[in-house]
């Protein structure tokens, strides 16, 4: 039989595909552990996970989990046990009662935002996200068929957002409006005064689901408190919460995360779960009981360590020429402004990388806004910082 040589045809993939993006900081990761391998000297100040090991107390439940024989499924919607830890924890933090069927254990926080989006974007609605903001929600909700409306963030109000605006994009279509404080990229914390100010507009648009994305609501600064959405009972019943373990326990390769939905969207929530995942790693929901019950003196030694480094990378992103910066109030970025370099943000991104090993991601990986910024991630040692930026002081001084 003679062998076909012909090229094989492309598969066709669906339309939405097309439509998906990525999260950029991956990119510049696998590109930073290239350099690396080639026998380069590599900053990571672009990767936004903290450098902390998981504490030893939920490693050790993690293990004794594997150990006691918990390596099946679990319910959809995860354990009782975590899902129990999950409620108490947002009643001693912010006040909030929830029941714990409404809360769903899923694999990371993408998932809540996924879930969310794909139930409600498809052409013809319009979702409402932050710019510049975390990339996956613009991709998702291009995914869907959905309208992507953006919600400016500004530099000159600590990159908050300015409630008249926001509900000036409202309109008939408009399905799902995302909210993250503190934010990732920009570290910016929204005013509870502002907050206060939507949510009182939002009681006029009754047909609008919030989903509020919280997972750096441990990581603040000078004595600031959080605002979580579900202290606002005019709106409850629209509010959907990400949370998780990444950012606040140093988990983020246990994939962990969780969520709380009203009651009438937690059943619909479930059946993705159960289409997607069908549940969560056992030993990680043990881990994650154990995260939340027991011992808090790591996390307040992680944000502790992140604030001294905060407030060293301000100082010295300030004293670079051509660059300002507005002090961060949350997570574990600064979003300095690089205008006044002369480079764009997309090309200052390479030439950190290629030419002086530092990694950084471009403020344009996170929407339009972000021409102009770069995102820099202090999850790193003082005196990696500190080295970084005399490389970036040398650059940009030729």
């Amino acid at each position: 039989m003679p062998i076909n040589t012909r090229p094989a045809a492309p598969p066709k993939l669906a339309q939405g595909m097309g439509r998906l993006g990525t999260e950029t900081a991956f990119d510049v990761l696998a590109r930073a552990r290239k350099l690396e391998l080639e026998g380069k000297s590599i900053i990571n100040l672009g990767i936004g996970q903290p450098d902390f090991r998981t504490p030893e107390n939920i490693v050790e439940a993690g293990i004794k989990a594997l150990r006691d024989g918990h390596h099946g499924y679990t319910p959809a919607g995860g354990i009782p046990e975590l899902r129990e830890a999950v409620a108490k924890d947002i009643e001693n933090r912010h006040g909030c009662i929830v029941d714990p069927g409404d809360v769903l254990i899923v694999p990371g926080g993408k998932v809540t935002m996924f879930f969310a989006i794909m139930m409600f974007g498809e052409p013809g609605a319009e979702i409402i996200y932050p710019n510049p903001g975390f990339p996956i929600y613009e991709s998702a909700i291009n995914f869907s068929g959905a309208k992507a409306v953006a919600m400016p963030l500004y530099e000159k109000t600590g990159f908050s957002f300015s409630a008249e605006e926001v509900l000036g994009l409202i309109t008939p279509n408009t399905r799902l409006l995302i909210l993250n404080s503190p934010a990732n990229p920009t570290g910016g914390v929204v005013p509870k005064s502002e907050i206060d100010k939507l949510v009182a507009g939002l009681t006029d648009h009754p047909h609008v689901t919030i989903m509020s994305d919280e997972i750096y609501s441990r990581i603040l600064y000078d004595g600031q408190k959080h605002t979580c959405l579900l202290s606002y009972p005019e709106i409850r019943d629209r509010v959907i919460l990400l949370d998780g373990a990444s950012k606040t326990y140093a988990m983020t390769g246990w994939r962990l995360g969780w969520s709380v939905w009203p009651k009438n969207l937690i059943e619909p929530a479930t059946r993705l779960a159960i289409n997607d995942h069908s549940c969560v790693n056992a030993s990680a929901q043990w881990a994650g009981v154990e995260a939340l019950t027991g011992p808090q003196d790591d996390v307040q030694k992680m944000v502790e360590a992140f604030d001294e480094r905060r407030k060293v990378m301000h100082k010295m992103l300030n004293e670079l020429p051509g660059v300002s910066c507005q002090m961060p109030s949350g997570a574990f970025y600064a979003f300095p402004n690089i205008s006044k370099t002369g480079m764009n943000a997309r090309t200052m991104q390479n030439r950190m990388l290629d030419e002086i090993g530092v990694a950084t991601v471009a403020g344009t990986s996170f929407g339009s806004f972000g021409e102009g910024y770069l995102r820099f991630s202090y999850a790193n040692s003082l005196e990696n910082i500190k080295t970084a930026m005399g490389r970036i002081s040398d650059l940009l001084q030729k």
